[in-house]
């Protein structure tokens, strides 16, 4: 069986709607969307047409979660408990900064998706799939041929059809403008700290409630903390709380954003 997996964002929009005008074949039956229950409400409110319009056209798309991660972490931060750690700019007590690894891909994106595969092909969880048994849309494109990979699991096979056909992601925004079709926002969580400065300011001018949640999240991680983990943690790269970072308000704004592709949550998070 074959499936998109499905970001929402311009990439997998444009591979799914490729696959619905036949550009793209054999067509799958399912595309999968895999919610972290913190996207922009831009990104919900493409999904809600997106799912109609493909159901229409014989693409069904299935959402799953494997919760909140904004109140997965907030409580982890407050009881203590074990949470997926987003990759959070840390800076240590002798002033050293890094960021640590992330594992909220892993558990919110790839694991509840592959459930959600599991289900449709009839396979319980621990039950043994046959090598092969599911081919899964990536949409990655040319200009991010770096975040290709190979699946560990032998009864998968990534495929990546817009490599296949050389396309960018400006390719991927010109055909949809010539199908007459809306570029999608950005997908990827509210409170991303691989999120670039632009697009920090583009959401602190178009959605202020948006940005305050992430202001009011990492303010959560600096009067807490969370288990197990030493430093300071932040959303943005200078390690400082993101409402006091100089985001160069008075620039000229831009129609597109530096979105540093290359540190987008494994070809899943941001397509």
């Amino acid at each position: 069986m074959e499936i998109i997996s499905l970001g929402a964002g311009v990439q997998s929009t444009t591979m799914l709607l490729m696959a619905i005008h036949g550009e793209i074949t054999p067509k799958p039956k399912y595309a999968i969307f895999a919610d972290t229950g913190w996207e922009p409400q831009g990104v919900y409110d493409h999904l809600t047409w997106l799912k109609s319009y493909s159901l229409e056209n014989g693409i069904e798309i299935i959402e799953t979660n494997a919760g909140n991660i904004r109140e997965d972490i907030v409580s982890a931060a407050l009881y203590k408990t074990r949470t997926a750690n987003m990759p959070y700019h840390v800076k240590s007590p002798d002033g050293d900064i890094g960021m640590i690894p992330r594992g909220c891909t892993g558990d919110y994106k790839i694991d509840a998706l592959n459930k959600a595969a599991r289900t449709l092909l009839g396979y319980k969880p621990k039950m043994r799939m046959p090598a092969g048994a599911l081919t899964k849309w990536m949409g990655i494109s040319w200009d991010e041929i770096q975040r290709m990979r190979t699946s560990r699991n032998k009864w998968e096979i990534l495929r990546y059809p817009l490599i296949e056909k050389k396309m960018t992601r400006l390719d991927c925004m010109n055909w949809l403008q010539r199908n007459e079709y809306n570029i999608p926002p950005k997908s990827s969580c509210i409170g991303c700290p691989f999120h670039s400065d632009n697009l920090w300011l583009d959401m602190k001018r178009r959605s202020p409630e948006e940005f305050q949640q992430a202001v009011d999240f990492e303010r959560v991680l600096h009067e807490n903390g969370l288990r197990k983990m030493k430093g300071k943690l932040f959303l943005h790269k200078s390690c400082v709380p993101l409402d006091q970072v100089d985001l160069n308000e008075n620039q000229i704004e831009m129609e597109f954003n530096d979105d540093g592709f290359i540190n987008e949550c494994a070809g899943i998070c941001g397509v």
